[in-house]
């Protein structure tokens, strides 16, 4: 049964409470109050209760929704792994009391994750346009002014190449096909394990890397015909077992193992079409030497993976999403957005204004991005909206007009404005964990990206609050 609070407090809480009272640290009082909007607890509340049919009424008290809230906060607060909150907040009684759990048992990490994934990328989207909105309230944020850049956020995959690829495809078939041969026994085709062949190959390709001379090469060109061939009879090993389960010459000694067969049954027919992408993109690459072959994956375990470059010197290429940051005055990131395809930047000025504008009522006065957000028909678009100060930099003019607008002091201190873009994106992936998602598929992604920002967002309203207002700071 799901609660939206506990009703009635321990007599532990009130030593706790005593006792740690003074201990918070600075933020945590105006973070403890915004979390305790009722329109913000309601929309978790809303997806916890339809985890299942009657989780409002029936069952055993589980972990009350202001408690999940503010452990999946805390958690990206400091970057921590579900096991590291688990442990960090059953030790230390300032989290106990901030995260309301008191002197109650804390949830364990495979609790906490299920937790955090009932939790869709939808509603973590609606609590943090929330926050937004009390951040609005406060007088903290007031939509004057808006910059926006982009970012990739890498999936958790190591790095991409067609021999580990080739070699992961023949690790996973191979292993679900040995879970179906201990449940059926003997019946149907024999299991051939090709894991030790495929190593072999992968361990001469390695070798055969580390020179770069004609003779190497066609080395390296032998080993990964003899991979791909491994790897093809290890995918037609795979669709006879798929046949034969569905057919019912494989059958499970018990009925209990039922479910299990079943599982390995589905988890063969998802992976079987993405290894043989892996091949079809190899074989052009071997044969073809087509590097950018249609529908290219470079994981088998996160497919949507994209290659994206952004033309950074420390790291050319890099593997996982596109998203744009939004921001308005005191950092506070009004708006995040995970694309399924990357979008070019110019595409995105005129939506993030649509996005602005639906928050807060009226245009920004001032509108700041970087070059690859520039053309002539998005600062157009911008000033018919009502923006009076586009500051979007065409690094490739040659109008002497428009070298003197951009060499104009507005146009020079909104240039400085925009660069805190990168240094919220760096501090987002720095303390919040967004470098890398070590959650799973897109709605994984949206998650992440979602908590990241509402922990940031938090931690700005709380110091905005916490500063004296401009006109008495000399006091």
């Amino acid at each position: 049964m799901i609660e939206l609070s506990r009703r009635q407090l321990d007599f532990g809480d009130g030593l706790i409470a005593e006792e740690v009272g003074d201990l918070w640290e600075d933020w945590m009082r105006h973070v403890d109050t915004v979390l305790d909007d009722p329109l913000l607890l309601d929309a978790a509340y809303q997806a916890l209760a339809h985890r299942w049919t009657n989780s409002r009424t029936c069952g055993r008290r589980g972990t009350p929704v202001d408690v999940v809230v503010r452990l999946l906060v805390l958690k990206h607060m400091r970057n921590w792994s579900y096991a590291a909150l688990e442990r960090e907040v059953r030790s230390n009684l300032v989290y106990r009391q901030f995260t309301r759990i008191g002197a109650a048992k804390v949830p364990d990490a495979k609790t906490l994750g299920k937790l955090g994934i009932a939790l869709g990328p939808a509603v973590v989207e609606q609590i943090h346009q929330r926050i937004v909105a009390i951040a609005q309230e406060q007088k903290v944020v007031r939509g004057r002014r808006m910059r926006v850049d982009t970012t990739v956020v890498e999936t958790d995959i190591h790095y991409p190449t067609d021999a580990a690829l080739l070699g992961d495809g023949v690790r996973v078939l191979t292993r679900a096909m040995k879970r179906i041969a201990e449940l059926t026994g003997d019946l149907g085709a024999k299991l051939r394990d090709r894991t030790r062949s495929t190593r072999r190959c992968l361990n001469q390709l390695g070798r055969a890397a580390r020179s770069r001379g004609e003779q190497s090469r066609q080395r390296m060109t032998q080993c990964y015909r003899r991979l791909m061939a491994i790897t093809q009879r290890v995918v037609g090993q795979a669709c006879r077992f798929v046949r034969e389960v569905v057919q019912g010459i494989k059958r499970c000694k018990h009925r209990r193992d039922l479910a299990a067969m079943f599982g390995d049954r589905l988890y063969l027919e998802t992976m079987i079409p993405r290894v043989r992408q892996v091949l079809q993109q190899t074989r052009q690459r071997i044969d073809d030497g087509n590097t950018h072959a249609p529908g290219k994956i470079v994981s088998l375990f996160e497919p949507d993976t994209e290659v994206i470059r952004k033309g950074k010197a420390g790291k050319p290429t890099e593997f996982g999403k596109m998203v744009k940051i939004q921001e308005a005055e005191n950092q506070i990131v009004t708006h995040y957005e995970v694309y399924g395809r990357r979008p070019s930047d110019s595409e995105l000025l005129i939506p993030s204004l649509d996005v602005h504008q639906k928050q807060f009522g009226h245009a920004p006065r001032m509108v700041a991005a970087d070059a690859g957000f520039f053309s002539m028909r998005n600062e157009a678009e911008a000033h018919g909206r009502g923006v009076k100060r586009v500051a979007v930099p065409n690094l490739s003019t040659k109008s002497a007009e428009r070298k003197a607008l951009q060499h104009t002091r507005w146009f020079r201190n909104a240039m400085k404005w925009r660069t805190g873009c990168e240094g919220r994106i760096s501090l987002l992936k720095r303390r919040h964990g967004l470098d890398r998602c070590r959650y799973k598929g897109t709605d994984g992604m949206k998650r992440r990206v979602g908590l990241g920002v509402i922990a940031d967002n938090l931690i700005n309203i709380a110091q905005a609050l916490e500063s004296p207002p401009a006109f008495c700071a000399g006091k």
